[in-house]
């Protein structure tokens, strides 16, 4: 769940080939495998009229939570032709990402911090939109045709449109699954106006699986399917730009960026493979991090630890947010002090997220004093209302 901005590459050019459809599309398939895509399909752009239903629905309902892009015309969304008219193709194309150990290992370290796999290494989006572009040239240049390549930065309902290209299908989580790579896919997209011929959907194999939505500590599955962003802990920790509710703080656990529980829980990843871009490879600082080593970072050193990582985008404030409500949920109370030398932190919302942390670590009368001392000065009404709250 990163920035929004229509991230949309248009490449033109005249070609030297027309090839038969069927040989083009075999050729675009090894051009895409050489490339490092591991699956790639083709389907229509109106086969999501399902998806693009439930999709309203979502939005109708408010579970989108305050992430105001997605209900912005929502006609782009539902249907490929209502953002570009001229697309005849989709070429969708999955980069594995598995990851080469347990993700819901580090959940049992309390003093350390679990980043979302995805987030682990470099940012996808970069990497996969180099490739879509190198893929999109190939084609332009054999084939005459416009076309357009997008990598979750512009109105594209990814997920529906893999499943009808044959690359996997929302599972109950209503993220993709994928029965050669699990739950590790990152999806990008080609629009084209050359007709290729399409893939066979694929259908649902959850059956009466539900671990997804069983293992959620936040309960953001309001049923099979369906999905309330403003439960999830993804959405909590990332697009959330405010204090985090108090209803899950205690749920976030040790979870510092993203969320990979229902991922990781799918039977499915008994198939999955690690994977093999090393780009896209946890780097060994970010794989479980001391929680009071996160704490201490000023801006200039969350950068840099976070250089071409999507932590990035949420910036030190938001991130060191997170890192109070892990170090809170930690019972360990040596990271009480982390805490307190936090509580004169220039962010608002860092010394919010102080004051809860030590009001689960440090004795009542203890937090009374320090209560008593910090309301003499603190003018910020949000934290004002983080000492009066925290019992």
């Amino acid at each position: 769940m990163a920035g929004r901005r229509a991230g949309i590459a248009d490449l033109r050019g005249p070609g030297f080939l027309n090839s038969d459809p069927t040989e083009l599309k075999a050729a675009l398939t090894r051009e895409a495998r050489a490339l490092g895509f591991d699956c790639i399909g083709v389907t229509a752009p109106g086969t999501i009229e399902s998806a693009g239903k439930y999709f309203l629905e979502f939005i109708a309902s408010g579970g989108h939570g305050d992430m105001d892009w997605l209900a912005a015309q929502p006609e782009r969304r539902v249907d490929p032709r209502g953002l570009w008219g001229d697309v005849r193709s989709v070429i969708m194309l999955g980069v594995n990402y598995g990851p080469d150990q347990d993700p819901l290992a580090i959940l049992e370290q309390r003093t350390r911090a679990a980043i979302s796999v995805y987030a682990q290494g470099d940012d996808y989006h970069d990497l996969i939109k180099k490739r879509l572009k190198a893929l999109a040239r190939w084609l332009v240049a054999t084939a005459p045709s416009d076309v357009k390549v997008f990598v979750d930065t512009a109105a594209v309902m990814e997920k529906p449109l893999a499943q009808t290209a044959g690359l996997g299908w929302q599972g109950k989580h209503t993220n993709l699954v994928s029965r050669e790579f699990g739950s590790w896919l990152f999806l990008g997209a080609i629009y084209t106006t050359l007709e290729l011929p399409r893939d066979d959907a694929e259908i649902d194999h959850c059956g009466s699986c539900q671990a997804c939505l069983d293992i959620c500590s936040t309960a953001a599955f309001p049923a099979p399917y369906k999905l309330d962003a403003r439960r999830c802990i993804s959405y909590l920790t990332i697009e959330n730009k405010g204090p985090i509710p108090h209803e899950f703080r205690k749920a976030i656990g040790n979870r510092i960026y993203g969320c990979d529980d229902c991922l990781a829980a799918c039977p499915w990843n008994k198939f999955a493979q690690e994977g093999r871009e090393a780009k896209l490879a946890a780097r060994s600082e970010l794989r479980a991090p001391g929680l009071a080593e996160l704490a201490r970072l000023d801006d200039a050193a969350f950068r840099a630890l976070f250089t071409k990582s999507p932590v990035k985008r949420i910036g030190r404030d938001r991130f060191l947010r997170n890192v109070l409500i892990a170090i809170g949920n930690s019972g360990e109370a040596a990271l009480a002090e982390e805490a307190r030398r936090l509580l004169e932190d220039a962010s608002p919302l860092v010394r919010g997220a102080a004051v809860w942390a030590l009001g689960q670590l440090v004795g009542r009368g203890e937090f009374e004093a320090m209560k008593a001392a910090a309301l003499d000065h603190e003018r910020d009404d949000s934290v004002r209302e983080e000492w009066q709250t925290v019992a």
